[in-house]
């Protein structure tokens, strides 16, 4: 069985609501741009890849469809999830170095002691100080850093330009020649990068890719494809819930956030992504505090099921408020009912702007609505509300968006297919990888994909997996091209071709970093020799990574 691929479909609405291609009556030289190397993202995996072309000696525009650059590295995800530290080499490692850096001022701590921070975390060192490493962060300074680097190396970056998707990707001959934007600017580029959590590029150019999970037998895997019945994490409902509205009555209705669907036949595949959320950046600081409030949209009603968790003696809200500097918080989904808001993102992968704006608010609106059940519904214990009402939102982050993230959690999207499949084999070292580009060393971690009703009649979560791969393992540098005959000059470094469940662990925000800086370095290979970028010899490429500091294998692994 072959994965569903799908190509680009002309997608209209995706004008509404975003600039029109205005200004026709400029000169071509205000709205047409080249470069060596276009960069589309404003991930940190796309900022990582222009300073890289720039370090290069290469000229490399940056077009972000973000105002904010470092997706969600500056967006709240300051918890980074790391594994194994010393297989991040490069500018990913650089990039941890200066927000050491920037933690050693001691202006930085404005609301707490350093000494009073320390290394707090749940085995995850925030401050390596023999490395001069700092993993544990807040928003700003990440988006301080990425800022510093663009500015450092003079990158031209443009903002909030998005992508003509139905008729901005021009290819000829197998190649992308030009990228035109909603706003009508146009970027020309000898070579392209896409680096954005929706591999829009990669879908406009014609490149094939797939969204959803695998059937197991397809590459031979375990955990890729529907999973009922496995409980990993223990973000599942330990006790028996009815989803009903008069509880036991299926006649009465269900509750809200509970699919009426069959939730499909084990192992086989589907078209459902992993949950999505923000990662909040919370304080109990009450010199930084803003007071959580009551949303104008709030529907207590939409929090039932959170009632019936709280009913059966489940208390652990704050298991995963992860604590950064300055008396802050990463929040994070745990539990049965939480952050995550599972089975309402599915269209999201393929869904025009206007669409993806319509998703990501309903997220807001209801992480918004949970924070304020939870610090005033009668229905939740008296020492959590109590707890809650401590909280708010941080009012020196994301200032300039209501203190909200401006980046939500796309835990996954498209993956392209490309000759050369990811899978949970070459993740957990069943299977070799001869051209490795990066390493990897997280869990296989997936979120929960969907919420549905047993046969008993009871509620529970799908798709939460977490299987550690034991040893770091190697990502080859074929996952992140295109098969030669549909594109041969662009790369994909995060939505790369790559199993549901090996991006499961491959999706971390360091990983994203080392991926960009090695496309990036194949990039300017290619231009250099005067060679497509799948023609370069792997050699050649190997050379250049391992001087710009890369890892690229690690030997006697405990």
């Amino acid at each position: 069985m072959k994965p569903k691929i799908f190509f680009p479909v002309c997608v209209i609405a995706m004008f509404l609501l975003l600039p029109s291609c205005e200004n026709r009556q400029k000169s071509p030289s205000e709205y047409s741009h080249s470069a060596d190397v276009i960069v589309y993202g404003g991930t940190s995996s796309a900022v990582i890849a222009a300073v890289q072309v720039a370090q290069m000696g290469k000229k490399v525009i940056l077009v972000s469809p973000d105002k904010h650059l470092g997706g969600l590295t500056s967006g709240g995800l300051g918890w980074t999830d790391t594994g194994n530290k010393a297989v991040i080499g490069g500018l990913a490692r650089d990039f941890y170095h200066r927000l050491y850096l920037h933690y050693q001022d001691d202006s930085a701590w404005k609301w707490q002691k350093k000494n009073e921070y320390g290394n707090k975390g749940q085995g995850n060192v925030a401050i390596d100080g023999e490395n001069r490493t700092m993993w544990i962060f807040e928003p700003h300074a990440a988006e301080k850093v990425f800022e510093q680097l663009v500015s450092e190396y003079e990158i031209p970056v443009y903002r909030e330009e998005y992508l003509d998707r139905a008729y901005g990707v021009s290819v000829g001959e197998g190649s992308i020649q030009t990228i035109a934007m909603l706003s009508g600017k146009t970027f020309r580029g000898e070579v392209f990068i896409d680096a954005t959590y929706e591999g829009d590029l990669m879908a406009a150019a014609g490149v094939s890719y797939t969204v959803g999970r695998e059937a197991n037998t397809l590459y031979g895997e375990k955990w890729n494809g529907i999973q009922t019945g496995v409980l990993h994490h223990g973000h599942h409902f330990k006790s028996d819930i009815s989803p009903y509205v008069i509880p036991g009555d299926p006649a009465s209705g269900v509750l809200p956030r509970i699919s009426t669907e069959d939730p499909g036949v084990f192992g086989e595949g589907d078209h459902r992504v992993q949950a999505y959320c923000f990662r909040m950046c919370l304080t109990d600081h009450p010199e930084n505090r803003v007071a959580i409030s009551r949303p104008p949209d709030y529907d207590s009603t939409q929090y039932e099921l959170l009632r019936r968790v709280f009913a059966s003696g489940w208390t652990q809200v704050f298991a995963k408020y992860d604590p950064i500097p300055n008396y802050k918080t990463d929040v994070n989904n745990h539990g049965p009912f939480s952050t995550d808001n599972i089975g309402m993102n599915y269209d999201y992968p393929e869904a025009g702007y206007k669409r993806r704006m319509e998703i990501t608010d309903e997220h807001t609106s209801y992480q918004k609505g949970l924070l304020w059940f939870l610090s005033s519904d009668p229905a939740v214990p008296a020492e959590i509300r109590e707890k809650m009402s401590q909280w708010g939102y941080a009012k020196d982050e994301f200032t300039d968006n209501g203190y909200w993230p401006h980046q939500i959690y796309v835990r996954e999207a498209r993956r392209m297919v490309g000759d050369f499949v990811m899978t949970e084999n070459e993740v957990l070292g069943k299977s070799p990888v001869v051209q490795p580009v990066g390493m990897g060393s997280y869990t296989m971690d997936s979120h929960n994909v969907q919420r549905y009703i047993k046969p008993d009649g009871f509620v529970q979560n799908e798709g939460d997996i977490g299987v550690h791969p034991g040893d770091p393992y190697q990502i080859d540098l074929r996952s992140l091209l295109p098969f030669s005959e549909e594109c041969s000059n662009l790369l994909v470094p995060v939505c790369l071709s790559c199993s549901h469940i090996a991006f499961g662990s491959i999706r971390m925000e360091p990983v994203f970093m080392i991926l960009g800086q090695s496309a990036a370095t194949l990039a300017v290979t290619a231009i250099e020799s005067k060679m497509g970028i799948h023609d370069v010899s792997y050699d050649t490429l190997r050379t250049s990574l391992l001087e710009d500091g890369q890892v690229l294998e690690l030997e006697n692994i405990n």
